[in-house]
């Protein structure tokens, strides 16, 4: 799973700068008066191979005891409980405070990994104002400039060393044979009752009431000689509707098991349509490139009249996915999951494919002289060879000439073609168009 970094730190100190720094977005808020963030605020981000989660949190007042200051310090412990390690940012400029030193007291209580950095110091590396944090008792002070980028390579490698990030590499290296499966979906759809139903047994807690689920539960499960990680997770909502602290903290671990998942089974509530909200998983799952599983839930609480109606909803509103495999199940009832497990593995297998380069440039060839891409202006653009240039998802590479001006309808029509060709079912598609350079562009007439 990706380690998850938490930025701590006083009002205004440049949290949110800091955090727009390390995902390399725009997604914080950023202006020069204290108090401008007040809920947690979660982000990708990336050092060479490693990926990772951070948190932009409000300014934190350990002994806040009324009114927003109470509410965004449990915002702030909310984010340091989920963290593996957590950054604490400071002021070099304003230098230590007392509110500093209440934050650096509550940090050495819980014993978490810890990384001091002061922020706001362009030109004072070695500047005699970074001594005086030292009495925070924190170790060594990590001098950085989140406006001007200074710095910050350094504090990542800083934070993720002590996460021991090459050996959990490798020991996800040695089950590669397991497939991984997570459960997701909105609230109460019957996610923890299919579960039970393939174990046979109550390993979930299951119950009528939304959100009973808070973490992500792993089972180790096996079937006809396959092993499989049954991921349960919590039911996402809209970001509107959450409004627990231990609700918002299922959330994170939530977008974790998708993301580490292999396989992804959506399901959706028969009696309920396809919602907004499944809609935005489906479309986040898309966004992670896992291979997906369509499974309708409560499939006989429903009349003829529904189900056509439900039928309709999904082909228009989750059209994006049409690629996955769409059952119709009853948990409860363990009507129709037999044939999931065949689609599971089918999607599996799609997502770990490995496609040959003769055998895709021969189709990309032959898909050309089948139909042309498209002329734009002088340039018609010339599609090459093409190679696999990654799995899970597929990744397939195309270069040639030009290749800025073939159209997103043309890119569908390959995808189309080469999903055929190696029964890509169940699994997202990407391709991408790499151009030649000219090797002539940049000389010089003589």
């Amino acid at each position: 799973m990706k380690p998850v970094i938490a930025l701590v730190g006083r009002p205004n100190v440049g949290k949110s700068t800091l955090f727009n720094r390390l995902t390399k977005s725009r997604d914080a808020i950023v202006a020069d008066f204290a108090g401008l963030t007040r809920d947690r605020h979660y982000g990708n981000g990336r050092l060479g191979k490693h990926e990772y989660i951070v948190i932009d949190t409000g300014g934190f007042e350990p002994d806040a005891s009324s009114g927003i200051y109470r509410e965004m310090a449990k915002q702030t412990q909310q984010a340091v409980a989920e963290a593996d390690v957590v950054v604490f940012v400071v002021d070099v400029r304003a230098g230590v405070s007392a509110q500093d030193y209440d934050i650096a007291n509550y940090l050495r209580r819980l014993g978490k990994p810890c990384v001091l950095v002061g922020n706001k110091a362009e030109g004072m590396q070695d500047s005699a104002l970074l001594a005086e944090f030292y009495e925070l008792g924190l170790g060594e002070v990590h001098p950085v400039s989140a406006a001007h980028g200074q710095g910050i390579r350094s504090l990542v490698e800083m934070a993720l060393e002590p996460l021991a990030l090459p050996e959990e590499d490798a020991a996800g290296e040695a089950e590669k044979n397991v497939i991984r499966l997570a459960v997701a979906g909105r609230p109460n759809v019957g996610k923890s009752t299919l579960i039970n139903t393939w174990l046979g047994e109550e390993r979930l807690v299951a119950f009528d009431m939304p959100g009973t689920t808070r973490d992500a539960i792993s089972v180790p499960f096996e079937r006809h000689g396959q092993k499989f990680e049954l991921i349960d997770t919590a039911g996402l909502r809209r970001k509107g509707k959450v409004f627990e602290a231990i609700e918002k903290f299922s959330v994170v671990k939530t977008l974790q098991a998708i993301e580490s998942a292999n396989v992804v089974l959506l399901l959706l509530d028969a009696t309920q349509g396809v919602t907004d909200q499944d809609a935005h998983i489906a479309g986040y799952i898309l966004e992670s490139g896992r291979a997906v599983v369509i499974a309708v839930n409560k499939w006989d609480a429903v009349d003829d009249y529904g189900r056509q109606q439900l039928e309709r909803s999904i082909e228009s509103r989750l059209s994006f996915l049409k690629f996955a495999s769409l059952h119709f199940i009853s948990a409860k009832k363990r009507q129709g999951i037999g044939p999931l497990w065949a689609s599971i593995v089918q999607a599996y297998k799609a997502a770990v494919c490995k496609m040959p380069t003769p055998v895709l440039t021969r189709l990309l060839l032959e898909s050309v002289q089948f139909q042309s891409p498209q002329r734009s202006g002088m340039f018609r653009p010339k599609l090459r060879y093409a190679h696999q240039g990654g799995m899970n998802p597929p990744v397939i590479v195309i270069h040639g000439n030009s290749l800025e001006h073939v159209t997103d309808a043309y890119k569908r029509f390959l995808e189309g073609r080469f999903r055929k060709e190696f029964d890509l079912v169940g699994t997202p598609l990407r391709i991408e168009m790499k151009t030649s350079k000219n090797p002539y562009a940049d000389k010089n007439d003589s």
